[in-house]
C-alpha cells in the first residue's frame, strides 16, 4: 500500500514531457523488435502485459512489457483499494498459457492507465479472459471502459460474452480507433458497474494507423450513405469499433502477416449464406496499387475472392450473400474491398454486378474494371455508411447487416452475369455523445439444475460436485424405475405364458395353479364319460377325449373318480 500512495501522490506532479520521455523507451523497444519490412511502420507501439512485471514474447514474436514496472502510469482512482496485479486460474487450457492472458490487472473501484502518446489516429486493442482470479468470481467481471471522452465499453459482462461468443479459448478482444488532439495524451478508465462487480484488463495495445485510413480527409465529401441524399463523414471527433474484418474466400490472416497494424484478418464461411460459392484465387498476378495505398490491406486479400461461378443459368436466380449480426441503435461504416484477377476478364463490362448493403441499393452498376482505370490486379475500394438504427432506437436487439451481391440481368450490359468481393470490413460509429456500447448477449440456456454458484475456488469444487450428483442420482432413479418396468412386464408375460400351457397341456401342478373345471363341465366334455370316447387307460383308469372352450380344444381326461372330484378350497374340481 506504500507504494500503491507514492504513485498516486506522484502521479499528478509529473508533466507530459516527463511522461513521455519515460515512455519511449518502451515505445522503441516495440518498434525495433519488429525487424520485418512491412508497407506501414506505426510511429507508436505499446504493448502492455497487464498485471505483469516481466518482459514476455508471444507466440507471434511481439514482446509484450508488463505493466507493473511501470507503475507510474497507472492511477488509482481510489486511495483506500488499489489494483491488483494477479495470475489467472486455469480456465481454458489453450489459452492459459499465452501471453497477455496468464496475469491482469483488476479492482473493485475504478483505475486509469495514462499513455502520454502524441497526436493523431490511433488503435486502441483491450483484451480479456475471464477466468477465476484468487477468489474474484469470473461472472462478477462487469464493468465500464472510457477513452478520453469515448465510452468503448459500457456494464460489460467479460465472462457471459466469452462464453456466448462460441471461442473455445473464452478469451475477449476489442479494437477501437480513436483521434488524439494536439498534446493530449491518452487516459484509459475502468470502472467496476456495482459495488458487487469488479473491472480487469490483461492486455493493452495502442498503435498509431496511417492519417484517414478509415477517417475522412479533408477534401473528400465523405462516405456513401445508403438510402440517403447526403453524404457521410467521419470525423476526428468520432470513435470506431471494428465489428468484423473479412478475407473473403481465402484463409485466416494473422496479425503478423497485416501491412504493419497487426490487424486480423477472419474467414468469411461462417456468415456466407448459403456457403457453395465460388472462391477462385491468382497467386502469381503482380498487383499495381495505383489506386490506394499499399497498407491498405494484405496482398492476400486481393488475391483471393468470393464469385457465383461460370453458370450464367444459375448465377441469375441466385445471389452472393453474407449476413453480420450488429448492434441495433447505430451507424456503421461498410468497406468492400475489390481486385479482378481471373484471366478470362479482359476489358470493362465484362463483369457488372448489384451491390445491396442492409437490403438497399447501394451499387446499381458495380465494375470493377472501371473502378481501377480498365486493369486487372489493381486493388481498390468502396465506403459506404448505413444506418442500422431502429424505428424506437432499440439498442438492446441484435440486426442483421447483409451484404449482397447479385448478378447483372441485363445480358447486353455485361459478357459475364457474376459478381466478386475480395475483403469486407464493418466499423460501428459512435453516436454524437462518444458511445460506442452496445448490450450484452442474452444469457445461456440453463441445462443444468439452479444451484447457487460459488463464492470461491473451494465452493467451486464444492458446487461443482452437486451439479455432478444431482445430474448423476436424476439419471439413476430414472435407469432403475425403468429395470423396474420391464421386471414387471417380464413377470406378466411369464405369468400369462403359464396360465396358456394349462389350456393345452398335461400338468402336475397343484390345484393353486391349475386350470380348474367344475365336476359337471367334466361331464359335459365327455358326454357324461361315454365309452365312445375312451382312447386309452393311464395309470388312474380309462382316459377320455373331451373337447372344452366351446368344443374347440381337446384334452385328455384321467377317469379316475377320485382324481377328477379333487376340488380346491373354493369346491371346485381340478383338471390337470
Amino acid at each position: 500500500m506504500g507504494n500503491t500512495n507514492l504513485c498516486t501522490t506522484v502521479l499528478p506532479c509529473l508533466t507530459f514531457t516527463t511522461l513521455y520521455l519515460a515512455f519511449l523507451l518502451l515505445h522503441l523497444s516495440n518498434t525495433f523488435a519488429i525487424n520485418s519490412p512491412s508497407p506501414y511502420t506505426p510511429v507508436e507501439i505499446i504493448i502492455l502485459n497487464c498485471g505483469s512485471s516481466d518482459i514476455l514474447t508471444a507466440l507471434d514474436g511481439r514482446t509484450w512489457t508488463g505493466d507493473v514496472n511501470l507503475r507510474f502510469f497507472l492511477q488509482e482512482l481510489s486511495q483506500n483499494q488499489a489494483s491488483l496485479a494477479t495470475n489467472s486460474l486455469k480456465q481454458s487450457s489453450s489459452a492459459f498459457s499465452q501471453v497477455p492472458y496468464t496475469t491482469a490487472r483488476l479492482s473493485v473501484s475504478p483505475f486509469t492507465y495514462i499513455f502520454p502518446i502524441t497526436s493523431g489516429q490511433k488503435f486502441i486493442r483491450l483484451y480479456f479472459y475471464p477466468a477465476w482470479y484468487g477468489n474474484f468470481d469470473r461472472s462478477k467481471a462487469l464493468f465500464s471502459v472510457k477513452a478520453g471522452p469515448f465510452t468503448l465499453l459500457r456494464d460489460f459482462n467479460a465472462s457471459l460474452t466469452a462464453d456466448a461468443d462460441g471461442d473455445p479459448n473464452d478469451t475477449i478482444s476489442r479494437e477501437f480507433c480513436v483521434n488524439m488532439e494536439e498534446d493530449e495524451g491518452l487516459n484509459l478508465t475502468f470502472t467496476p458497474s456495482d459495488l458487487e462487480s469488479f473491472a480487469f484488463i490483461n492486455g493493452i495495445e495502442i498503435l498509431s494507423m496511417p492519417t484517414n485510413l478509415y477517417y475522412t480527409p479533408p477534401d473528400n465529401q465523405g462516405l456513401t450513405f445508403i438510402g440517403q441524399q447526403n453524404q457521410y463523414l467521419i470525423g476526428n471527433r468520432t470513435a470506431l469499433e471494428t465489428v468484423y474484418r473479412i478475407n473473403v474466400g481465402g484463409s485466416y490472416i494473422s496479425p503478423t502477416k497485416d501491412t504493419g497494424m497487426f490487424r486480423r484478418w477472419e474467414l468469411d464461411v461462417e456468415y456466407l449464406i448459403p456457403r457453395i460459392y465460388a472462391s477462385p484465387f491468382n497467386m502469381t498476378i503482380e498487383l499495381i496499387f495505383a489506386e490506394i495505398p499499399l497498407y491498405t490491406a494484405p496482398q492476400l486479400v486481393y488475391r483471393t475472392a468470393r464469385t457465383m461461378g461460370p453458370d450464367k443459368a444459375f448465377n441469375k436466380n441466385h445471389n452472393l450473400t453474407w449476413e453480420f449480426p450488429v448492434d441495433s441503435g447505430f451507424d456503421y461504416a461498410v468497406r468492400l474491398h475489390f481486385c479482378e484477377f481471373q484471366p478470362e476478364l479482359v476489358d470493362w463490362h465484362d463483369r457488372v454486378f448489384l451491390i445491396f448493403i442492409a437490403n438497399q441499393t447501394a451499387e446499381e452498376a458495380a465494375d470493377v474494371m472501371v473502378w481501377s482505370g480498365r486493369r486487372k490486379g489493381v486493388p481498390v475500394y468502396k465506403d459506404y455508411a448505413v444506418s442500422m438504427v431502429g424505428k424506437e432506437g432499440d439498442r438492446e436487439k441484435k440486426a442483421n447487416l447483409s451484404i449482397i451481391l447479385q448478378a447483372n440481368p441485363k445480358d447486353w450490359n455485361t459478357s459475364f452475369n457474376d459478381a466478386i468481393l475480395n475483403g469486407i470490413e464493418i466499423f460501428k460509429i459512435s453516436d454524437p455523445s462518444g458511445n460506442l456500447a452496445g448490450p450484452n448477449p442474452g444469457p445461456l440456456p440453463l441445462t443444468a439444475p439452479t444451484a447457487v454458484p460459488p463464492k470461491n475456488l473451494v465452493e467451486a469444487k464444492t458446487y461443482r460436485a452437486t451439479i455432478i450428483a444431482v445430474v448423476g442420482g436424476g439419471v439413476s432413479s430414472f435407469t432403475i424405475l425403468l429395470i423396474l418396468v420391464v421386471l414387471i412386464f417380464r413377470l406378466a408375460k411369464r405369468v400369462n405364458d403359464s396360465d396358456n400351457s394349462t389350456k393345452v397341456s398335461g400338468s402336475t401342478l397343484p390345484c393353486s395353479l391349475s386350470r380348474c373345471f367344475s365336476l359337471p363341465e367334466i361331464k359335459l366334455a365327455t358326454n357324461n364319460f361315454d365309452n365312445k370316447f375312451i382312447i386309452g387307460t393311464g395309470g388312474f383308469g380309462d382316459v377320455y377325449k373331451g373337447y372344452i372352450n366351446g368344443e374347440v380344444t381337446p384334452v385328455a381326461i384321467d377317469g379316475n373318480d377320485e382324481y377328477v372330484t379333487d376340488e380346491d378350497k373354493y369346491g371346485r374340481s381340478c383338471l390337470h
